[in-house]
């Protein structure tokens, strides 16, 4: 895993801006820590920053192979996972590979196959291909949109990055947002419009997209979406098949030159990934696997079930470590540590995320980074396998919204009269695009035309949400957190599974449950669905409702916005809030810690506001 940057100015020689180069490299330096390199031909700059997982001798970028009287030069960031298959069948074609690098099978890849080399990659990436004698600019997304590649364009030329803060340093791009760019923040945040960057001017590929800059223009091309087909296995089949591609997933993930452990929350999805994974390193004679969890000081104190959180993770983590033989360790997070987070979580995303969801998982792999670079999430497999109460919940399974924000009346409380008027107006275009573009068979019923609605709404806006966070969390602490449910294959099976298969027995992903039951114990196979473990302690509240108060009492771009009795409300009454703001589990403290990292986002990043 790395970080990529570059630019093309056509008319300008790139190689008086140093600095600006060197300034780009350089906000990328947590996603690679291990080493760095800038390309430069004339108007054309490709800056690489690498985290050493694989092959670290031949695997340095940016990587250049001359071929056919032209040039190929390559930055890349991420793992594929079908590298021995394409090497074998670029060898094959008489090529030749100075190590086992990724790397260079994706470079040698394009150049054998050009634009349509996306299509015959496995894996989570970002990259870009410069053509030195063509003068082109290829880049390319993954499928599922695990690695992220945000772009914007400016009258002569084109600059992207693996982040936005990259994007800022070229001189190219001002931090400035619009009115949509307030819509997303404030109405539809930490969730993003697919593609929309929030700051004006800033893109982001979609997720299995690719493009291409040439002769001034910027073309892109999808070369991976959901689609409808027939879905012809039995049941028995689709158990089989289900346990087949994701053991086959996981399988592939473990490759990994350095030190790899995973994540182990004793919910259904870790546990399956944890179990598959010591199996296989005892069928190879491996060493057991670590595996992490994390928790938060006196939290058993406070605890409460929920509809959303019906039992508390640390028993079943003990006794899912026990059945897999792994070597595992609890990291205990402090309340205030994780509010003090909440400004790292801010520079980690550049822009306002999923507040304490996501410093908790900073802290997690910061701590994590002191003794591994890879490790391995269960993260997806509720959006792929209905894991959610609003897939099962037939009133909200069929309310025409966002059902993870099935209501924006707290969102609209907390701004000023007159404000930003149109929100409710621009979420609900949003949602109804979405359930647009989503592709259906004429003999769907109405349940599994609305399953496949739902299907889509989650995997291209409540997943990549969630993806985003892992990535940027992982990330800023130079950790590789590559997650198996992701496989393309698996998610086009999903995606045309019949609900009365996938939810087997009646339950939340049951069709995963059944394929994996023999290998897991039975109170963790058949457990219900708990979510990434939150703070429930008290002090929590505390420290953000003080820090807002602050807030409320400075004059600033953020605070012209808001309402402070719509604010003082819900720190005066948290319990009053009957719908999250965003997920199951974002309700006072949440909205509160969103208010934190808004004021210090703006302030930071020093965004201005153009109406």
């Amino acid at each position: 895993m790395c970080g990529i940057a570059g630019m093309i100015d056509r008319y300008e020689d790139l190689s008086t801006k140093l600095s600006v180069l060197s300034d780009m490299s350089k906000t990328l330096t947590r996603r690679g820590p291990d080493e760095n390199g800038i390309f430069i031909d004339h108007n054309t700059a490709l800056i690489h920053r690498r985290l050493v997982v694989i092959d670290k001798e031949n695997g340095k970028q940016p990587m250049m192979c001359g071929m056919n009287n032209e040039k190929y030069v390559i930055v890349y960031n991420g793992e594929l996972y079908n590298t021995d298959e394409l090497r074998a069948d670029l060898s094959a074609k008489g090529y030749s590979f100075k190590g086992h690098s990724d790397t260079e099978v994706v470079l040698k890849s394009y150049i054998e196959y050009g634009e349509s080399c996306a299509e015959r990659l496995n894996g989570i990436f970002a990259f870009a291909v410069y053509e030195m004698y063509n003068k082109k600019l290829f880049l390319c997304r993954d499928r599922i949109g695990v690695k992220p590649l945000f772009y914007s364009e400016f009258e002569n030329g084109l600059v992207f990055g693996s982040e936005i803060k990259a994007l800022l340093k070229s001189g190219k791009v001002e931090p400035v947002i619009d009115e949509e760019g307030l819509y997303e923040i404030f109405f539809l945040g930490p969730a993003r419009t697919p593609g929309n960057g929030v700051f004006k001017n800033v893109k982001e590929l979609l997720p299995g997209e690719y493009a291409v800059y040439e002769g001034g223009k910027l073309s892109k091309k999808r070369y991976f979406k959901l689609e409808a087909v027939e879905f012809e296995d039995s049941e028995k089949t689709a158990v089989e098949r289900v346990r087949y591609l994701l053991t086959d997933a996981v399988e592939k993930q473990l490759v990994s030159d350095v030190p790899l452990c995973f994540f182990l929350s004793g919910g259904l999805d870790s546990s399956i990934i944890v179990q598959t994974a010591s199996n296989f390193y005892k069928r190879n004679n491996r060493k057991n696997i670590n595996t992490y969890s994390v928790e938060y000081r006196d939290n058993m104190k406070y605890f409460e079930k929920s509809l959303f959180q019906p039992t508390a993770d640390v028993e079943f983590i003990k006794r899912m470590s026990k059945n897999a033989d792994t070597i595992h360790h609890e990291i205990i997070l402090d309340n205030r540590e994780l509010a003090d987070a909440l400004y790292d979580s801010v520079l980690s995303r550049d822009l306002p995320g999923y507040v304490d969801v996501d410093s908790s998982l900073l802290l997690f792999c910061t701590e994590i980074k002191k003794s591994f670079t890879v490790a391995l999430s269960g993260e997806c497999a509720d959006e792929l396998f209905g894991g959610y109460p609003w897939y099962h919940n037939k009133d909200i399974l069929f309310e025409d919204n966002f059902p993870w924000s099935r209501s924006l009346e707290i969102r609209r409380s907390i701004l000023k009269d007159g404000v930003l008027t149109k929100g409710e107006e621009y979420v609900r275009q949003k949602y109804l695009d979405t359930i647009k573009g989503t592709d259906k068979l004429k003999s769907d019923s109405e349940l599994s035309a609305r399953m496949r609605e739902m299907f889509s709404l989650n995997y291209y806006w409540f997943m990549q949400c969630l993806l985003e966070r892992k990535d940027r969390c992982s990330m800023y602490s130079g950790l590789e957190v590559r997650v198996p449910f992701c496989d393309y294959r698996l998610v086009e099976y999903a995606y045309n599974m019949p609900w009365e298969i996938k939810a087997y027995g009646g339950r939340e992903k049951g069709i995963v449950r059944k394929a994996f039951e023999d290998i897991l114990p039975r109170d963790i196979a058949w457990r219900k669905k708990s979510p990434y473990p939150k703070t429930h302690n008290p002090e929590y509240m505390r420290i953000c409702a003080e820090r807002v108060e602050k807030i409320l009492n400075k004059k600033t771009v953020l605070t012209e916005l808001l309402s402070e009795s719509g604010v003082r409300d819900i720190i005066n009454n948290p319990e009053g809030i009957s719908s999250p703001w965003y997920g199951q589990l974002m309700k006072a403290p949440q909205i509160l810690a969103y208010i934190i990292e808004l004021d210090y986002w703006f302030e930071e990043y020093g965004v201005e506001i153009t109406l």
